[in-house]
């Protein structure tokens, strides 16, 4: 790779007060499976654009003037999905809708995300534009506004983490600003809540007439390289001014508390270790206390079961068969998932501490001449954390990467980040096989994120010539922040919930799938091995025999290819049980050895159809994730069969 590498933090100026590079059209909240919803904003609406570049601080401002209350949708003329929320309607009774759009760097890039923006103001221009800079970084972010404004459309400028500017000596005479640019322009903290009052009165105030909005924006247009020449160093020219004039820097930069952390933190060597025993310390907390509420939920599904549901449809004389498929198929399967939904709460809520705290970016500095080496650099490394939540919405976040090579690569990896969903499926297995010392569960999920990691670092090796790129990457750190309690807690609720609304789909049609698949044909009665799953589990035995699986896992290993989130509560249907008992059944069917083998499978075989289809979408090629699927399946063949055979090597009972 050639080009500058990622910044020194140590480097003169503020920090950037940023977050990971942004993740596609929509924000850190986007979820797995996520269904758009339709429609465009009402006729009358007054439609307001939200930009920025990547690591302004966006997202958090949309939460804030939307409430939280957003939507995925899809928008005419787009194939994308974007963010849209409701803002408070003005005065005069007009409504008005917030679109988040992608973080972009300039009007006239060429990455996916920045196609995606050029687009939407030439075929959907906004009644308003409402553009969000970083202010401790606003020398450089105003390029951006000046392209902006340049379109002619109404525009309102909010300084955002203007706190966080005064703080490090950053002055910015937004009045003069205002008044040089011919806008409104106003200071804001969305992290704090300051000033938002005021800039929500200035968009419904300088907002016109929707029916103003039906010129399209005029884009910059392909010319010559001596009018490109020229028309930069204009913009330049015009930039030089307005910071000369309007923005006061420190001489030096403020010698921060970071600086010290940065120094034990980004350590060559204790660094990596750090990072280890901080991603180590996640599974034990998200295993020493999301387990007790998870039994603890799986008693309480039983108690409904046992005390309102079997005596409502005893009551109803509900015949046998259908009392059967109500409470031994869908109320099991979907019951035993949704016990496992403390543990998606805790999740993302200790992603949002490591996230908020400024931690990320530092781990991508960290892990980028690693990631180098591979061929990538450390917003791959990002992308892949981000993968813990769900991979879909990681994928998507490619659209950062401009170089076609290193982003299809980084979408190769990405599948094998160890996700929500398949993290309730280890710590459950973890804690059913594995339970004693207290210690043990939590390290045997952190050894399989490590196998993640290291079947990501092989695929890189293995395929980095195949996409071969040359793309630069400069990565700013921003400062250490302490994470705020209520913007953490209201991301993990929005993402538990979500998890419900978005997967209930697969779930009830999974657990009635796996249902009919164990009690048809009619003759087929327990213990005779006359089902149709049983008969599916049978015709794949040669293939999945030698590493250790079974029938009942086979069949449970076909659901979860569908989605992950289906695959216990497959389980549960499959051996007549409840999250509370699944263990115990689980226990007498398998060996430890083959839980690991198990495991180890789940992890590497293709996530979701979800992830397929995205990874289609995104690489617009179906060759390209096929040849995905076809090495994840083979390399989670291989792996099992190490850990199988391997493990009866040594004298373990392989069952």
């Amino acid at each position: 790779m050639t080009g500058p590498r990622a910044a020194d933090p140590r480097a003169a100026g503020p920090p950037a007060a940023a977050s990971p590079p942004a993740a596609g059209p929509t924000p850190a909240g986007l979820l797995c499976h996520s269904t758009p919803a339709q429609a465009p904003a009402p006729p009358g609406s007054v439609v307001v654009a939200l930009l920025g570049m990547p690591n302004t601080g966006k997202s958090t401002l949309f939460n804030r003037l939307t409430g939280g209350h957003a939507q995925i949708a899809n928008w005419p003329g787009l194939t994308v999905e974007l963010l849209r929320g409701r803002l408070p309607a003005g005065s005069d009774g007009r409504s008005y809708e917030l679109i988040d759009l992608p973080g972009i760097h300039d009007l006239s890039g060429r990455s996916e995300d920045e196609a995606i923006v050029q687009r939407f103001l030439r075929d959907s221009p906004p009644d308003l534009l409402l553009v969000v800079v970083n202010a401790t970084q606003v020398a450089s972010q105003l390029r951006l506004v000046l392209q902006l404004h340049a379109l002619g459309r109404p525009l309102l400028l909010a300084l955002n983490m203007s706190d966080e500017a005064r703080r490090f000596g950053v002055r910015i005479d937004h009045r003069g600003l205002a008044a040089a640019l011919g806008i409104p322009v106003l200071p804001v903290s969305a992290r704090h809540n300051q000033g938002l009052a005021a800039l929500l009165a200035a968009l419904q105030q300088g907002s016109p007439a929707p029916q103003a909005a039906s010129q399209a924006a005029a884009l910059p247009t392909a010319a010559q390289p001596a009018d490109l020449i020229s028309r930069d160093q204009a913009l330049e020219q015009r930039r030089s001014q307005l910071v000369e004039r309007f923005v006061v820097q420190p001489a030096q930069p403020p010698q921060l508390r970071s600086r010290r952390l940065d120094r034990l933190l980004l350590h060559p060597l204790g660094g990596p270790l750090l990072f280890l025993a901080i991603v180590l310390l996640m599974f034990q907390t998200i295993y020493a206390l999301g387990a007790p509420l998870q039994e603890l939920c799986g008693h309480l599904f039983d108690a409904l079961r046992d005390r309102l549901l079997l005596p409502l449809l005893q009551g109803l004389h509900c015949p046998e068969l259908l009392r059967s498929f109500l409470v031994d198929g869908l109320w099991l399967g979907v019951s035993t998932v949704m016990s496992f939904l403390p543990i998606i709460f805790l999740f993302y809520l200790v992603l949002a501490i490591v996230e908020d705290s400024g931690y990320l970016p530092r781990a991508a500095f960290l892990m980028d001449g690693l990631m180098q080496w591979l061929g990538l650099d450390g917003r791959a490394f990002v992308l892949q954390m981000m993968g813990f939540g769900c991979n879909v919405p990681a994928i998507m976040g490619t659209r950062v990467i401009r170089d076609r090579g290193m982003r299809l690569l980084a979408m190769l990896i990405i599948p094998f980040a160890l996700c929500q969903a398949r993290l309730t499926v280890f710590v459950f297995l973890a804690s059913v096989f594995f339970p004693k010392p207290w210690w043990v569960p939590g390290l045997v999920v952190f050894g399989f994120y490590v196998i993640s990691f290291g079947a990501a670092l092989l695929t890189a090796l293995i395929f980095k010539r195949a996409y071969p790129n040359q793309e630069a990457f400069v990565l700013e750190l921003p400062p250490y922040r302490r994470p705020s309690l209520q913007t953490m807690l209201r991301r993990a609720w929005r993402e538990m919930t979500n998890f419900m609304v978005t997967t209930r789909g697969f779930i009830v049609g999974g657990a009635a799938l796996v249902w009919l698949l164990t009690n048809l044909p009619p003759q087929a009665v327990a213990g005779a091995n006359a089902s149709f799953a049983h008969r599916i589990g049978s015709l794949f035995d040669p293939l999945l025999a030698p590493i250790g699986m079974t029938p009942d896992l086979t069949v449970a290993l076909f659901f979860g290819f569908i989605a992950k989130e289906i695959l216990l509560g497959a389980m549960a249907v499959i051996h007549h049980t409840s999250e509370a008992g699944l263990g115990a059944a689980m226990q007498a069917s398998i060996t430890p050895l083959q839980a690991l083998s198990f495991m180890t499978f789940t992890l590497l075989y293709t996530p979701c159809l979800s992830t397929v289809a995205v990874q289609i979408k995104e690489a617009k090629s179906r060759m390209f994730a096929l040849r995905s699927v076809l090495w994840s399946l083979s390399l989670a063949w291989i792996a099992a069969w190490l850990v199988f055979q391997g493990g009866r090597l040594v004298g373990l009972a392989g069952g």
